[in-house]
């Protein structure tokens, strides 16, 4: 029984998060062809944002309905290469370029304007540092990271994918944080009026690089959302399947049958997901930050338990998964991440991660047999 309550939580969780982290995803593409396409596709009244969705969504249905988890693994990597590419080209040529003037002038132009984007300390209170750190327990809970060591060959080639792994997301950060950065002081620099911030990358691609390098540029932005929607869209349909069908529906189903009915899933997430990504006000940040927290809290506390801490159990598992996805969505839905009690915002991550943490320890010891203590003793 605990196995099952078990697979059915897990199940509603990745599905509900997935869906809003898919729909950021949209939101990206739907934004890049706001931006770099406007008025080239007409297709029956729509709006360019929403064409980009429809766009972006039936790209990576095609490919992951039809090549499953080894077409999803073999694109995020040349498309991870891409991206990776992209964010060593775009600062360099920002800071460097005609108009950057280089690290001493965009220093210059950012502490004249906000002197706290290139200081660690300054203007930041513990509230805002510990909001910002706490990202980092997210990557406990993300389902669509965890698979990716699920199908590792070997033990041994464990070291070998963190290197690659913590590689390049060092690399990926540095260069996404420096474009977001001194992107601004380009702006600010050569007088440019950018309306949504998170179009940076979009306006800088189309004004500085010749036609060919900007459509390379643009590749590796939709680079970025194809292998993030791919991944979290196999996750959510591999959970509905077996957690859901197999398990409700039809326990004896064939393993064809499973694959089918996965498609379907993958097609009804996804349009779950355009849905939730259909305003166009809708950032990505936001949508990602909650989505992020859902599933660290929900996922975090308890695989980190389940290695380090013997006593967790199923009844605590359940009830960690319960109150850290609850309270993520009570901590978004009241307003608290961004004002809390009249202060700054507190990232919902925070009060999910530590509810969960204290409900699997206290439900798991609450709920364990005297048999289980002695065994976990000897």
């Amino acid at each position: 029984t605990q196995a099952l309550s078990l697979r059915t939580v897990s199940a509603i969780v990745i599905v509900i998060f997935f869906a809003v982290y898919t729909a950021s995803g949209l939101v990206a593409g739907g934004k890049l062809f706001e931006s770099a396409f406007s008025g080239i596709f007409n297709f029956g009244g729509l709006s360019d944002y929403a064409v980009g969705i429809v766009i972006t969504l039936g790209v990576v249905l095609a490919y992951t309905v039809v090549g499953g988890f080894l077409a999803v693994s073999l694109t995020d990597f040349v498309q991870g290469c891409i991206m990776m590419l992209a964010l060593v080209i775009m600062p360099a040529v920002v800071l460097f370029g005609e108009g950057g003037g280089g690290f001493a002038q965009a220093s210059q132009t950012l502490n004249e304007v906000d002197p706290t984007l290139l200081s660690w300390t300054e203007g930041l209170t513990f509230i805002g540092w510990l909001s910002a750190v706490t990202w980092g327990l997210g990557y406990f809970g993300q389902p669509h990271i965890i698979v990716r060591f699920m199908a590792i060959r070997t033990l041994k080639d464990v070291p070998v994918a963190r290197n690659i792994g913590m590689s390049w997301m060092l690399i990926s950060l540095i260069g996404a944080i420096s474009l977001g950065v001194f992107g601004r002081a380009y702006a600010i620099r050569n007088g440019m009026d950018v309306q949504d911030p998170e179009t940076i990358f979009i306006i800088l691609s189309d004004m500085l690089f010749h036609p060919l390098i900007t459509g390379f540029l643009y590749a590796a932005l939709l680079a970025a959302v194809m292998s993030t929607i791919s991944s979290q869209l196999l996750v959510s349909s591999s959970s509905l399947t077996e957690d859901f069908y197999r398990l409700f529906l039809r326990k004896e189903a064939s393993d064809k049958e499973c694959v089918n009915i996965g498609r379907v899933c993958v097609v009804l997430v996804g349009l779950v997901a355009a849905v939730i990504a259909s305003d166009p006000n809708s950032q990505v940040l936001a949508l990602v930050a909650n989505a992020w927290a859902g599933f660290g809290a929900a996922f975090g506390p308890l695989i980190i338990l389940s290695l380090m801490w013997p006593r967790t159990n199923g009844a605590g598992a359940i009830a960690g998964m319960v109150v850290g996805a609850a309270t993520v969505m009570i901590w978004i839905s009241l307003g608290w991440n961004g004002s809390f009690m009249g202060g700054p915002g507190v990232y919902e991550i925070i009060p999910g991660f530590i509810a969960a943490f204290i409900a699997i320890l206290v439900v798991s010891s609450a709920t364990a047999d005297a048999g289980e203590y002695q065994h976990i003793e000897r």
